[in-house]
């Protein structure tokens, strides 16, 4: 079921919060930025997105933990990455593209998400020139982890790895199953069972 969130006076929207780590909002602007988006929220298990789909939504998650991946020809699941609360995920060149998704994004918890539809997003930077330079600043950032990620896999041993991921994100042992985090890392669950103990 969808409805749109409630913002009250009293307390700060955590989507406010996390765009306020970049730029300012008056009240006023908030709620525009808001007035965009869509609530909603996924059991366990369900898809945000599946492969061969046009994706139209990017999420922003409340609540929850999912992840993104992709299946070889042999149906092994690759991880691509996992988000938390405050992280935004999509299949960012179907989205952008509007093309088929290569890869499929399901909740690994309940979650509780906002979304924004393309459309909406390209009405809202087109009307509102900090949102875009919100949007514009979030991408440089994503870029920078994607780079970081793939020189992590080219240059660092498993145990690197394996590291550099709990000392980021040690919450991720807790909630994520070790098979998951043993795909993410590039090696066997074996190999990640010698490296955590």
């Amino acid at each position: 079921m969808e409805t749109r969130p409630l913002v009250t006076s009293k307390m700060k929207h955590p989507l406010r919060q996390h765009i306020e780590e970049i730029i300012a909002l008056t009240d006023e602007e908030f709620n525009f930025v808001l007035s965009h988006f869509e609530s909603t929220k996924k059991r366990k298990h369900q898809y945000l997105v599946q492969e061969g789909e046009v994706v139209k939504r990017e999420y922003w998650i409340l609540n929850g933990c999912v992840k993104s991946y992709f299946l070889n020809d042999d149906g092994k699941e690759h991880i691509l990455r996992f988000a938390m609360e405050h992280w935004w995920i999509t299949d960012y060149e179907s989205f952008v593209k509007q093309t088929a998704s290569k890869i499929y994004i399901d909740c690994l918890e309940d979650c509780e998400l906002l979304y924004i539809s393309c459309d909406n997003r390209e009405k809202l930077t087109s009307e509102m020139h900090k949102m875009e330079r919100f949007w514009a600043k979030k991408s440089k950032f994503g870029r920078i982890a994607l780079q970081r990620r793939v020189l992590s896999l080219l240059k660092n041993s498993a145990k690197e790895r394996y590291d550099l991921l709990m000392e980021e994100y040690p919450q991720l042992l807790q909630r994520v199953p070790k098979k998951l985090i043993a795909s993410y890392l590039g090696v066997s669950r074996e190999t990640l069972s010698r490296l955590n103990f």
